[in-house]
């Protein structure tokens, strides 16, 4: 008797759509962009130009926030993302909402049991401190402050307090991105344990090539090609969340006079010049290099999620109480 994800693995192959055999599922700034951006240069490996399709998060991909890029609506469409790739190569995606999502794991063992699962973890302050600029220069976040960020929480579960033109609460509830054995207990109950592999960021960081050979390794293809170390998306601040939103808008075209302006520049600058002018826009005058940390409240935010470390050491078998410093607490 077959199942239900074998059925629909099969009426995908029937259109003749590919499925990921690995998906890079989280976190976000933990080192996830440069692993897809090192994986895809791989000659055995197809990962699609756009990185984060989302299709599988259900429960987050809507409306998270601005895209310029089109989003995999359907099966079909999903699939599509793959058909370039060559027969015998590996096909992965990178969408780092499939970890926060409570959907997600499941949908992906649905329609494609085989998977491989990646996933990176990081230290929680450092984490949440990183993710909350990500959110800030992504224009999910209007709170350039990371401490009166967490203090909203509980007006933002209640949907008030929000950011404008975004109205999903999950994203912003920053301590339940640190959920750690609970996002990973997910994809264990739908996945052997040898289909998930879970990295440390600090390894990553120290490392690139050895991390990144590993989960060659662990994917099944050639891990002895030249590997090229990748930075991607550094931490940066945000100088102005209302500068920010105004080169935006003007990259949107929202509202009449930037609309006008816009229109003009259009038909007198090639689209590859004004979209490199204005990434240099944001470079110098949006952003500048990340702050140095605000060490109170680190410390409180390592004393708040001491248990979940103490609990991810035990769930992985390694001890990242003492990597991450959380022996040292009072």
């Amino acid at each position: 008797m077959t199942t239900s994800a074998e059925r629909r693995a099969a009426a995908s192959a029937a259109k003749g759509g590919r499925l990921p055999d690995f998906l890079i599922v989280g976190h976000h700034k933990s080192g996830t962009t440069a692993l897809y951006e090192m994986l895809r240069l791989h000659p055995q490996i197809f990962m699609p130009d756009l990185k984060e399709p989302r299709y599988f998060a259900s429960d987050l991909r809507r409306r998270a926030g601005p895209r310029v890029e089109w989003l995999p609506e359907t099966l079909e469409e999903y699939t599509a993302l793959f058909a370039a790739a060559a027969p015998g190569q590996r096909t992965g995606e990178a969408s780092p909402l499939y970890l926060v999502s409570h959907t997600a794991a499941a949908a992906i063992a649905e329609v494609q049991p085989a998977a491989r699962i990646v996933a990176i973890l990081r230290e929680p302050a450092s984490f949440l401190r990183s993710l909350h600029m990500q959110f800030v220069q992504n224009y999910i976040e209007d709170q350039k402050d990371l401490r009166r960020a967490l203090e909203l929480e509980p007006e933002r579960r209640e949907g008030r307090s929000m950011p404008k033109r975004f109205r999903m609460p999950q994203l912003l509830m920053y301590s339940e991105h640190v959920r750690y054995v609970e996002q990973l207990r997910r994809f264990h109950a739908v996945f052997a344990p040898e289909q998930v592999l879970v990295l440390i960021y600090d390894d990553f960081r120290a490392d690139n090539e050895a991390t990144v050979r590993r989960v060659l390794r662990f994917l099944d293809v050639d891990d002895t090609v030249a590997v090229a170390p990748i930075e991607a998306n550094p931490t940066v601040q945000v100088r102005s969340v209302r500068l920010n939103e105004m080169v935006r808008s003007l990259y949107f075209g929202r509202g009449p006079v930037w609309g006008a302006l816009k229109r003009t520049v259009k038909a007198s600058t090639p689209r590859g010049l004004r979209r490199g002018a204005l990434a240099g826009v944001h470079k110098r005058v949006v952003y500048r290099s990340g702050p140095t940390a605000d060490e109170e409240l680190m410390a409180e935010l390592r004393a708040r999620f001491a248990g979940e470390v103490r609990a991810l050491s035990e769930h992985l078998g390694r001890d990242l109480v003492s990597l991450w410093g959380y022996e040292r607490l009072g």
